[in-house]
């Protein structure tokens, strides 16, 4: 009886592609599974193939759309900017052996929150705006500072604010971001974009309703900085500069700075300052989808297979219990039923990563063949953890497209769905003690305006090699040589203006 049912539910599902059910999806930046599950065959009555590759069923393209002024090229006025800065470090610091990647990683998110790297961009950001955008749309004219993330959304508004009191300047600014924020730099206390302190006058309207321009008019709100919200969806014609200080690749690149591309009237310039980006990263971003947004191959379907064998030869867990679980889901069983199944499989694994991990920590500063093996086990872990995702992912995608005609890997995406929930293992993250760093020089130079010249694009590669990934080694440095890595070299050496002492410029 299971068995029967798995299979009429995978009819189901790839009942789009066999029974006459159309599908219709209307976006401007397709994805390669959006285009393969909902594009055109050129031989319908085929399955998708390296020679059967879907295509949109009609295209409205980029380049049309601007030529007919329906909406406007972002790319015009594009300027972008680079930060140089050198650190220095205490004594006690210099001895310490990190995670380089982790020790890179932290060291640049230091910089990207220190309170004067932030002044200085905000500066240029407010200067900017005032200078070039306020007075379009007959002074109605808003904009968008995109950050990397809420604690630095934050502290700019902070910065924003104390910047605009400080000049006078009637510039009113909105933050917006999901959830709570602690800024331990300033208070203990949470803060949410609702906060007095953040956005003071909104008087219970919400961040949208209240940036949004009506009649023209700009409103009580010139500029909104964002953390992850309002870069896709967001309609507001009145936007007409952004200033990116965040990485944007790819499709996110395209769906963020077309915020801006609304046509409205009187509308013909739009500016981004992008402080993090390459700008060639971005036209060729954008280049994909000025056109037509092609593949250039489809998904292949036996990845699936290649997978499930990978897994099963891991022995982690056995065939009865896949079959209990699949059975349990489909036919409506207890949760108590599945957790007698699961659980004891789930204490298993974790016994075992936990008994490895505990070896691997007392024979680490032998580099034995004990710890070795430990760290081996620990690895196969975690590498079948992050392969069961990308299975139920990957399946999910992919049985809409083809009826596999195999129970076996139906049963797998039920029983991986629910185990991959379960498998906690406490990968612990490498922590760097940046206490002792000191910003010593800063600059940030402009690179110049440019107009990135749209054309075609190169083809959306398909999901390829699902599942061959492997846990990499951490590679481990003295935190002094990172810091000098990090630093630039003399040559490329900030210089200033003002402020120097003894060729430093001394914060405080």
């Amino acid at each position: 009886m299971i068995n029967e049912q798995l299979a009429t539910n995978m009819q189901t599902k790839a009942a789009g592609k066999e029974s006459g059910i159309t599908f219709v999806a209307f976006t401007a930046t397709p994805k390669e599974r959006t285009i393969q599950l909902f594009g055109t065959r050129p031989d319908p009555t085929r399955l998708p193939d390296s020679d059967n590759i879907p295509r949109p069923f009609h295209v409205y393209s980029m380049r049309q759309a601007i030529e007919e002024k329906f909406i406007l090229d972002v790319l015009q006025n594009y300027t972008s900017y680079k930060t140089a800065f050198q650190l220095a470090h205490a004594g006690k610091i210099k001895n310490q052996v990190v995670d380089e990647s982790a020790a890179k990683s932290g060291i640049m998110g230091w910089v990207d929150l220190h309170g004067f790297n932030i002044a200085k961009h905000v500066e240029i950001v407010i200067e900017h705006f005032r200078n070039h955008v306020e007075s379009l749309l007959g002074g109605q004219a808003k904009a968008m500072v995109v950050t990397a993330s809420r604690l630095e959304a934050v502290r700019w508004q902070r910065a924003v604010q104390k910047y605009i009191q400080g000049k006078g300047y009637k510039i009113n600014t909105l933050v917006a971001f999901s959830g709570e924020v602690v800024d331990l730099d300033v208070e203990s206390i949470s803060v949410t974009e609702t906060s007095k302190s953040l956005n003071p006058m909104l008087g219970g309207k919400s961040i949208r309703e209240a940036f949004s321009g009506k009649n023209g008019q700009r409103g009580d709100y010139a500029l909104l900085l964002v953390a992850n919200k309002f870069q896709t969806g967001f309609d507001e014609p009145l936007l007409c500069g952004m200033y990116v200080h965040k990485r944007l690749d790819g499709i996110a690149a395209v769906q963020t700075l077309s915020r801006l591309n609304r046509a409205y009237p009187g509308k013909d310039t739009t500016y981004v300052v992008d402080f993090r980006n390459d700008p060639q990263d971005i036209l060729s971003a954008f280049k994909q989808y000025y056109e037509t947004a092609e593949l250039a191959d489809v998904t292949d379907p036996h990845i699936i297979y290649e997978l499930r064998a990978k897994l099963d030869a891991l022995m982690y867990y056995t065939e009865d219990e896949v079959d209990a679980v699949a059975r349990l889901r489909v036919l409506g069983g207890k949760q108590s039923e599945l957790d007698a199944v699961l659980v004891p499989l789930v204490n298993r694994l974790l016994t075992k990563f936990h008994k490895a991990k505990e070896i691997f920590k007392a024979e680490i500063e032998s580099s034995s063949e004990v710890a070795k093996s430990a760290k081996d086990t620990m690895d196969a872990l975690l590498l079948f953890k992050a392969d069961i995702t990308t299975y139920v992912r990957l399946y999910g995608f992919l049985c809409q497209i083809f009826n596999y005609g195999n129970t076996d890997i139906e049963k797998r995406s039920i029983f991986f769905r629910l185990l991959g929930r379960l498998l906690t293992f406490d990968r612990e993250m490498d922590t760097v003690d940046l206490s002792e760093l000191a910003l010593t020089h800063h600059t940030i130079k402009e690179l110049g305006k440019q107009k990135l010249i749209l054309g075609s694009g190169d083809p959306l590669e398909p999901t390829q090699g699902a599942g061959s990934g492997q846990v990499q080694d951490k590679h481990k440095e003295v935190l002094e040589a990172i810091l000098r890595k990090v630093n630039p070299s003399p040559r490329e050496s900030p210089r200033f203006s003002h402020g120097e002492e003894s060729g430093k410029l001394v914060l405080t």
